[in-house]
C-alpha cells in the first residue's frame, strides 16, 4: 500500500493563520505570506481534495466562482494589469488556488509569478492587518 505524504495544510502549519482572510464557502482564503505581488491570496479548498475531477460538477462551478470573487476583488483594490490563478499542488498535495495580482508595475509581466526573480515581502503587522482589511472589505467579509 502507498504511503500518501503528509499535508501541511491538513496538519494545520501552512498557511499562517495570522493571515487568514476569511470563509468564501468552499474554501478559505488566506494572504500568501510573500506579498511581492501585492494581495497574492491562497484559496484552500476545506476538504482534502487534490484534482478537480475529485469534486462534483456543482462543487467545481462554486470553486470557480470563489476564485473569480477574489480576483474581482483584488483588482478594486490594486493596480492590476492580469490575475493569474493557478492550481498546482506539486508541493503541498491538497487543493489549493493561488490568486495573484500582476500590477502594472510588474518587473516581469510575461513570467509566471513563480519566475519572477526578487527578494520575498514579509508585511509588518500593521500592514498585514491594513491588507486584510481591505480585502475582506471587497469580498464584503467582516
Amino acid at each position: 500500500m502507498r504511503e500518501e505524504p503528509s499535508c501541511k495544510i491538513c496538519e494545520r502549519s501552512w498557511p499562517l493563520s495570522n493571515y487568514y482572510i476569511g470563509d468564501l464557502g468552499l474554501t478559505h482564503a488566506y494572504l500568501f505570506d510573500d506579498q511581492f505581488f501585492a494581495g497574492w491570496t491562497v484559496l484552500i479548498l476545506k476538504d482534502h481534495r487534490t484534482e478537480l475531477f475529485e469534486l462534483t460538477q456543482e462543487a467545481r462551478g462554486k470553486l470557480i466562482e470563489e476564485i473569480s470573487r477574489v480576483g474581482e476583488s483584488l483588482t478594486k483594490i490594486f493596480d492590476v494589469r492580469k490575475i493569474n490563478s493557478e492550481l498546482l499542488g506539486n508541493q503541498v498535495p491538497h487543493m489549493h488556488w493561488h490568486v495573484i495580482p500582476r500590477l502594472k508595475s510588474d518587473p516581469d509581466p510575461l513570467k509566471p509569478a513563480w519566475c519572477v526573480s526578487h527578494e520575498p515581502v514579509q508585511l509588518t503587522a500593521s500592514l498585514l492587518e491594513e491588507r486584510l482589511s481591505l480585502i475582506r472589505g471587497a469580498l464584503g467579509i467582516s
